[in-house]
């Protein structure tokens, strides 16, 4: 906790969302960005709930961690405790968007399940501890990948909704577009390296 960089929360925030782009620039949670991105407002629901998860679950985390776990000397379980949080939040949104959202639950399918097993949530959580982040820095930290998540996803789908209309060559159709699409995004994001950059 003492050894917390001395990183403005804020910079943390906006490098989280842009130069240290989860998905983006490292590549953590790509199965579902690539597997759910073909309908916009699916894609923006679950960017929604990964979003939601990724605030909770490292704010939670960071608690236990700290206060729990180091004290008592119980480091080398901290995957475990990091992955039933993460597991039990999951939990708890689903349950909730199952009563409240069943329309979005059900065009979820198995992908909201899956966001516990999503390397992004585990990645913040691991990357705090990593980079001695404090409190505050942590909350920031993961709110801003969550919507950097959610922004990277919503813009995907609405692409993959635009060219759906399109035809395209039969050597781009499904999968290959969509890589394009993401390493062409991947490129815009780092572009930003020189503005903000958290290590």
């Amino acid at each position: 906790m003492g050894n917390a960089p001395q990183i403005n929360p804020l910079v943390i925030f906006l490098a989280s969302l842009f130069t240290s782009n989860m998905v983006l620039v490292n590549f953590l949670g790509m199965c579902s960005f690539i597997s759910v991105s073909s309908e916009y407002d699916t894609a923006s629901g679950l960017g929604k709930a990964v979003a939601l998860v990724m605030v909770f679950t490292t704010t939670i985390n960071w608690l236990i961690y700290h206060l729990l776990v180091v004290p008592f000397g119980l480091e080398y379980l901290r995957y475990l405790v990091f992955i039933v949080v993460i597991a039990a939040t999951v939990q708890i949104i689903e349950m909730a968007m199952d009563r409240y959202l069943p329309d979005l639950h059900v065009r979820l399918g198995i992908f909201l399940p899956l966001i516990t097993v999503n390397c992004a949530i585990l990645g913040i959580s691991l990357f705090m501890v990593i980079r001695s982040y404090s409190f505050w820095q942590t909350v920031l930290f993961g709110f801003g990948s969550g919507l950097g998540w959610w922004m990277a996803i919503a813009a995907l789908a609405a692409i993959r909704e635009k060219m759906a209309a399109n035809r395209l060559p039969p050597g781009l159709q499904g999968p290959a577009i969509t890589f394009i699409i993401t390493g062409l995004m991947a490129l815009a994001f780092v572009g930003f390296s020189g503005i903000f950059a958290v290590m």
